[in-house]
């Protein structure tokens, strides 16, 4: 099958989503425009370039107002914030849940996407560190209950207990870092959470992907 110039081309990349009971592999798309100088081009050579944005599902059970940080330049700082509702017994219940937190872009914060209650957890990334994996444990019929952030330089940020369903994010493609986070809060905390990764200079990241993650956020029921 012949590509002729300046067709536009659907691309398919993918990321994988792990945890208990789960393998299933998420596909995301991403449009460009091609101009071939030889007719004998085919559309199997296109697809053999990767797709320099995917996104991993969100998880969770969904409730409550939509959310997708945005901002220009790396993640440059994230701010968490735990609740649990029993100080003296923290580390033997499992109510405690991801109430909220927060993104830095270059020097610019986000707002808080659900509540600054509870105890926070906060990390400053390094120049050149860059956010490559999102994992945790959410209750699926409540909220995110543990949130960790894994750079690639090793290092972690982590908030919450490790109850519940286990969840592992990370991108598609080598090379490629986490761009924005999106999904819904209610009047407690993070109900459900989703992570779209890419290139740091790509077309398509930061503002420009808020509608994107607007479009894949948890539909309420």
């Amino acid at each position: 099958m012949e590509c002729s110039a300046g067709i536009n081309t659907v691309l398919r990349g993918s990321s994988r989503l792990e945890g208990p009971g789960r393998d299933r592999e998420i596909r995301s798309f991403h449009r460009f425009s091609h101009t071939s100088q030889d007719s004998t081009e085919t559309l199997a050579d296109l697809t053999a370039i990767k797709d320099p944005y995917s996104y991993s599902s969100a998880v969770g059970q969904g409730g409550g107002t939509p959310f997708a940080s945005y901002g220009e330049g790396r993640i440059t700082g994230v701010r968490v914030w735990e609740t649990n509702n029993n100080n003296y017994y923290y580390y033997y219940n499992n109510n405690a849940y991801i109430s909220g937190f927060q993104l830095r872009y270059g020097n610019t914060w986000t707002p808080v996407f659900g509540h600054e209650v509870g105890e926070k957890q906060e990390m400053e990334l390094f120049n050149d560190e860059a956010i490559v994996e999102v994992s945790g444990k959410y209750n699926p019929a409540d909220h995110i209950c543990y949130l960790v952030l894994t750079t690639n330089m090793g290092r972690t940020l982590s908030a919450g207990l490790p109850n519940q369903v286990s969840f592992n994010f990370y991108p598609a493609n080598m090379g490629n870092e986490l761009r924005l986070l999106s999904g819904r809060f209610n009047g407690a905390g993070i109900t459900s959470i989703g992570a779209h990764w890419g290139l740091l200079n790509m077309e398509g990241a930061g503002n420009s992907t808020l509608e994107t993650a607007l479009e894949t956020v948890t539909p309420i029921f």
